[in-house]
């Protein structure tokens, strides 16, 4: 389905990103595999796909750094000629209510899941353009479009991406780029597995299915975005959440 194609997955080393990563290299494309200081868990991520008979490379850059994000394109295209499909999945959390947060858990939350976002489609836009064809996928949150206590930080951050996933789709669109967005609800993540079973057990009731989401039913979505199938679809922020907005 997307033999051929070369996608860049950012904070592939676990999680949400490494089941695209992986999900992407079984539908047939060439992936580059991002992180920022787990080299470990990114090399596992390039093993599984390797597994698979699948084609990686492994970048090490901070997407909210701007020289890094440019380098890791221009390696990008240097390795394989071309960039098809960006996935900006890297994030972070430093959650607080707002009386108690700190200026730079405010700045490195921003910096990190907005405007690494920002870095990315712009660095890989420019490919997409003389290219005239691409895929952009942001990963966001059901954060950025309810809210939730003691993330305002990483709310607002996730609420950006979804301006900047309906303009950037106004921008390239006569360019036959899409560029949408998912978000996700609760997930079994890393970001979840220090929670109590009792806790879970809270969020799941929370949940129309009564379960939290997997990291491969977001990647199921990621693909179906980048197939021929999804063609048509731009601008959107498609909720993968159990039903869990459709209620609250």
């Amino acid at each position: 389905m997307l033999s051929g194609k070369v996608a860049l997955v950012t904070g592939s080393s676990r999680g949400i990103g490494r089941a695209v990563a992986l999900a992407l290299a079984k539908a047939g494309a060439d992936v580059v595999v991002n992180y920022a200081g787990r080299l470990d868990a990114a090399q596992q991520t390039v093993d599984l796909i390797k597994e698979v008979k699948g084609r990686a490379l492994l970048i090490k850059a901070d997407v909210a750094n701007t020289d890094q994000v440019k380098a890791m394109v221009d390696e990008t295209k240097k390795e394989f000629g071309r960039l098809d499909i960006l996935v900006n999945n890297a994030g972070i959390t430093r959650d607080n209510l707002i009386m108690l947060m700190k200026d730079e858990d405010w700045d490195i939350v921003l910096n990190t899941n907005l405007k690494g976002v920002f870095n990315c489609c712009r660095a890989a836009s420019r490919l997409m353009l003389k290219a005239r064809a691409g895929r952009i996928i942001n990963i966001s949150s059901v954060v950025g479009l309810r809210g939730n206590p003691g993330q305002v930080n990483y709310a607002a951050a996730k609420a950006g991406i979804t301006g900047l996933t309906c303009t950037l789709a106004g921008e390239l669109g006569s360019r036959n780029i899409t560029v949408n967005a998912i978000a996700p609800g609760f997930i079994n993540t890393e970001m979840t597995a220090g929670l109590s079973p009792e806790a879970k057990e809270r969020l799941s009731q929370r949940v129309p299915l009564k379960r939290l989401g997997t990291p491969e039913e977001i990647a199921g979505t990621v693909t179906f975005l980048c197939s021929p199938a999804a063609g048509y679809i731009t601008g959107q922020v498609i909720t993968v959440d159990g039903g869990m907005t459709a209620v609250i």
